[in-house]
């Protein structure tokens, strides 16, 4: 897990970590973001941003991992996607109300630099380049959450467990053996189905030899097996 703790620099000039958005950006435009942003470092399970609260900044991830959700009724949620360095990290509340909707939490120490929002606007509204790309940007969000809204739909539960554990695999660790960041509840969550289902097919799912499980990683076995799985749903 070393590649997710490098750390950045203090300052966006020369930034490895920062968001290719910001590549955006001219030097003035740069250093007016450099100097209203402020670093800050978390340890895994502390809160970054809390649904609900006043968006006074955009974030953007520069190393660690994060899960970013919608906390629901009666203590459930709905993980929408794991955040990966160098991810930025806006929402609608940018432009409609002002508040975050949704929860972002450090599955792992991660560092975060908070944009000053107005200062983000204003830099929006006067570069149409990077307008344009935070406008792709966020609309690939969005379609990301519709196309899962699908999946969790129109699956049966070990259909949507599949897609969980090959979404860690293509798009978050990129290999078949990754550390259990993720409990059990939280496969539960990014896959909308009860904790006591989640338990049951994951224990289904290690019988019949696609997964092995530890307490400190996870080991996807038959890959061919699970992404059958995932299409018959």
């Amino acid at each position: 897990m070393s590649e997710f703790f490098e750390k950045s620099p203090q300052s966006c000039h020369g930034c490895q970590c920062m968001s290719p958005l910001f590549s955006m950006l001219n030097k003035e435009e740069l250093d007016l973001v450099d100097a209203n942003k402020i670093h800050v470092n978390f340890k895994a399970g502390e809160t970054i941003k809390k649904q609900g609260t006043f968006m006074s900044h955009v974030l953007s991830v520069n190393s660690g991992l994060a899960k970013l959700y919608i906390e629901g009724i009666e203590g459930r949620s709905a993980i929408l996607r794991i955040v990966k360095p160098t991810s930025f990290i806006g929402g609608p509340g940018i432009y409609y109300d002002q508040r975050h909707h949704y929860t972002i939490t450090a599955l792992i120490d991660s560092s975060v630099c908070f944009i000053n929002l107005q200062v983000f606007k204003g830099v929006l509204k006067g570069n149409q380049a990077f307008a344009e790309e935070f406008l792709k940007d966020f609309s690939r969000d969005v379609l990301t959450v519709y196309n899962r809204l699908i999946y969790l739909t129109q699956k049966q539960m070990p259909g949507r467990m599949a897609d969980a554990l090959l979404y860690l695999f293509d798009e978050i660790f990129l290999q078949p053996k990754f550390p259990m960041i993720l409990s059990r509840f939280d496969l539960a969550d990014l896959s909308a189905m009860s904790r006591e289902s989640a338990v049951k097919i994951l224990r289904d799912f290690q019988k019949e030899g696609l997964l092995k499980i530890s307490d400190h990683e996870m080991e996807i076995l038959d890959e061919e097996a699970l992404r059958k799985i995932s299409r018959i749903g």
